[in-house]
């Protein structure tokens, strides 16, 4: 053995011997974990809240740990159960604390959350962030705001309450990305149930899968999936209500009451309202009726004026909890309705004043799940869905109309198409997913998804109502099993297979007039697999790398279009895709300080690209489209930091830089060059950031009122929305720079049971653009009243 190696040797004893001999001078505090039915935890979590003294569980579940004498919080966790947080005072005497687990309704890796309101699902081997909703509740915030907060994530909308809405997720937007609340698919349940439209409150935390998905989802998405996760805890009765008012005539309200009985009756109630007038100012090229010439360079500030949308939901829900034959059995109903008026096309010179659609849905649901059901380790969940959904497109107008109001007669009646059409959905959803764990390592998830989809389209433009003889059908089962390893708490790793499969049938047109149709089918069937593992380097140090061969399978909007602006193509064929993520992240508490940094690299080659574009038609007007585009390359990365003090000061911010290209050699369908090989793509942002710095002052006036003073801000790099070597030349064709910030001032007091906040959205009044340079609102105030009531506040 060499010199260096014997001193190495010797001061590494030396130092052992030191904590040893330090650790005896300390309190020392030891137990046993253990689940209600008085089974060992092994590998469970065991710290002292607040500080960097902790532990874990050995495969008796016993734990032992040292720190100095004081009061502490005792806080422990593990896979598939409930944290516990006990009080405990350490002395110079050892002591002993047993503590019980509950076994979680839905099991969920660890979610370490920073109080700033990013954290990240921490044993997940997959590229994973938690946004806490919690912090947000007493702002006028939806789903999706709350959602700006995830690095690499950023919002797209076209206009201002209730406008059509799209997430990016590291350079993938749209159909890319899916929805889930609970686990359960969103896609079909109509527009009410938008990100945008759902209020802040009604979820618990929001998990961003980005990138590779796990089985457990059971879905076809490239881009990532968000999760919405709702508050299933078992409590007695409670009350969440609010109400806020704002500029534009925004109303919006928000009602969610329930209560679980002894015997396990639960109910919940679930309620929310937006309205708004969206009438604020843009910048716009106006039409000259007396020449019919629109001067696109000369740009006048005008008003909006047919932009009104209100929509109502209510979800009802009950069943029983905690029973030994289910851990859960609800059955819900769900109510929304909601008013659109169109204001323009998929383009702002094109300006509308009477077009508008209405629609409603019904949906009866099932939830059930079991943990360790006929066996021990066996864990059963079920949902299942029926949404009967009905959507009336309306442009029947006689009149053309510009941006000041002005209105000319037209030809013919229909601002955009001559239209009064009633599309009813009818959609089926279920999910299966089943877990067995076989001992302490091992874990295997099953899961399928089976959606049915038909649509019927019906004529209203005349006395008797005219239906389409031939409908749109399309129907999905995917199916995913996996296996995971997890022998430590140090890294995991999972290894999957999914098989996909979608049936498509409708109308297709056999002649150039489009007067005649016939009825067309066709079936896909795709096989994908991935992996993913992590491990932690150092403790809060962790690393995580994932692959999938996956597939997405074409959406309903991109096969049979919105019967309205959007236009589908049936033919359109899957996406496939090679993912690769990698990311490195490290959180950890140092007494009152406490950091969270994280950086991901992303690498995407996709095939047969979905893309929407614009389309020409007739009368200078136009309308969405999606095409197969051959090959599109995506690289890049995003970067995170977030930094919190005591409860006094949290700071945290997000970098993206995402390329996405086009990687054809060749222009698609032809034999010359293609001229823009290695751009990327257009309308698709690819460099923004945003941070936010919360303030917080407790026992304001009073013992338990909090006064939290929030800045935030969004930057987006500006993009074209053509060609990118067309846009290069034409400024016409570039959406700018735009740096947005807004500032909320909220008031909690009686310890969270009433609540008001003020809030000034871009405040600075800058110009904002989205989708082909569709333009948002400017400077917006809003104030909001909450009261939450309930046992245990």
């Amino acid at each position: 053995m060499s010199k260096e190696k014997i001193i190495l040797t010797l001061c590494l004893v030396v130092f052992c011997l030191s904590a040893w001999a330090q650790g005896l001078n300390q309190p020392s505090l030891s137990g046993r974990i253990v689940s209600k039915e008085k089974e060992e935890i092994s590998y469970a979590t065991v710290l002292l809240k607040g500080t960097t003294y902790g532990c874990a569980t050995n495969e008796q579940g016993m734990y032992y740990l040292h720190a100095p004498a004081g009061k502490y919080t005792l806080v422990v966790s593990a896979i598939g159960y409930d944290t516990v947080e006990k009080p405990v005072t350490l002395t110079t005497e050892r002591q002993k604390m047993n503590i019980v687990l509950t076994a979680a309704q839905v099991q969920l890796d660890e979610v370490v959350v920073m109080a700033t309101g990013v954290g990240r699902v921490k044993r997940s081997p997959f590229n994973t962030v938690a946004v806490d909703t919690r912090e947000m509740q007493n702002t006028t915030k939806s789903l999706s705001d709350a959602l700006a907060k995830a690095p690499g994530l950023k919002l797209r909308e076209s206009g201002g309450v209730g406008s059509d809405m799209s997430l990016m997720l590291d350079g993938f937007s749209g159909k890319h990305v899916k929805v889930f609340i609970d686990g359960v698919p969103q896609e079909g349940v109509g527009q009410s149930f938008g990100l945008n439209n759902i209020p802040v409150n009604f979820a618990n935390r929001i998990e961003v899968y980005k990138g590779v998905v796990p089985v457990g989802f059971g879905t076809d998405a490239i881009g990532g999936v968000i999760n919405v996760v709702t508050d299933k805890r078992r409590k007695g009765w409670f009350l969440d209500a609010s109400y806020s008012y704002g500029s534009f005539n925004t109303h919006k309200s928000y009602v969610n009451f329930g209560q679980t009985f002894g015997n396990g009756l639960t109910y919940e109630i679930n309620a929310f309202q937006n309205y708004s007038d969206n009438d604020y100012h843009v910048d716009s090229p106006v039409e000259d009726f007396e020449t019919g010439r629109i001067d696109r360079d000369k740009k006048m500030h005008v008003k909006r004026f047919n932009d009104t949308y209100h929509n109502e939901a209510i979800v009802g829900k009950i069943g029983l909890t905690n029973k030994s034959w289910a851990d859960r059995l609800m059955l819900g109903l769900t109510y929304s309705h909601m008013y659109k008026e169109v204001q323009t096309g998929v383009r702002q010179e094109i300006v509308y004043g009477e077009k508008h659609r209405r629609g409603h849905s019904l949906m009866p649901s099932l939830e059930y799940a079991k943990r360790n059901l006929l066996t021990k380790g066996l864990d059963v969940s079920l949902t299942a869905n029926y949404n009967d959904d009905v959507t009336t497109n309306v442009d029947t107008a006689s009149y053309k109309y510009n941006w000041l109001g002005e209105r000319a007669l037209l030809n013919s009646p229909g601002e955009q198409s001559y239209q009064h059409l009633r599309a009813t959905n009818h959609n089926w959803n279920g999910t299966l997913t089943v877990n067995y764990r076989l001992g302490k390592a091992h874990l295997f998830t099953f899961n399928h998804v089976l959606t049915d989809f038909r649509r019927s389209n019906t004529s209203l433009l005349t006395r008797e109502a005219v239906t389409d003889p031939i409908d749109k059908q399309t129907r999905k089962n995917i199916s995913g099993l996996s296996y995971r390893l997890m022998p430590t708490e140090h890294w995991n790793f999972s290894l999957f297979g999914k098989y996909y499969d979608q049936y498509v049938s409708g109308p297709v047109a056999t002649t150039e007039a489009m007067e005649d149709y016939e009825r067309a089918s066709r079936s896909i069937s795709f096989w994908g697999y991935g992996a993913a593992g992590t491990y932690f380097i150092l403790p809060g140090l962790q690393a995580k790398l994932s692959y999938e061969k996956a597939c997405r399978l074409p959406t309903i909007e991109e096969m049979f279009g919105d019967e309205d602006l959007e236009m589908g193509d049936i033919g359109i064929k899957p996406e496939r895709s090679d993912n690769l993520n990698f990311n490195l992240s490290y959180a950890q508490t140092f007494g009152k300080h406490s950091v969270y940094v994280e950086g991901g690299l992303v690498y995407r080659n996709t095939k047969d690209y979905i893309q929407r574009n614009i389309a020409s038609m007739s009368g200078g007007k136009y309308a969405a489209t999606y095409i197969n585009y051959g090959s599109v390359l995506t690289k890049g990365y995003n970067l995170s930091a977030r930094y919190n003090f005591a409860r006094w000061i949290g700071i945290g911010g997000n970098f993206t830089k995402m390329n996405v290209c086009d990687n054809m050699k060749i222009s698609q369908g032809s034999t010359s060059p293609n001229v823009n090989y290695k751009e990327r793509i257009s309308n698709l942002p690819y460099l923004f950031a945003d941070s936010d710095i919360n303030f917080y002052w407790h026992d304001l006036g009073r013992k338990g009122n909090v006064l939290t003073v929030t800045y935030d801000n969004q930057y987006l790099h500006s993009f074209t929305y053509y060609s990118a070597n067309i846009g290069a030349n034409k400024g016409d064709y570039v959406v700018p720079d735009q740096f947005a910030h807004n500032l909320t001032l909220s008031y909690s007091f009686c310890k969270g049971r009433y609540n008001l906040s003020f809030e000034c959205r871009n405040f600075t009044d800058e110009k904002l653009y989205d989708n082909f340079s569709l333009q948002k609102a400017g400077r917006a105030f809003y104030g909001k009243v909450r009261v939450h009531l309930g046992k245990g506040l």
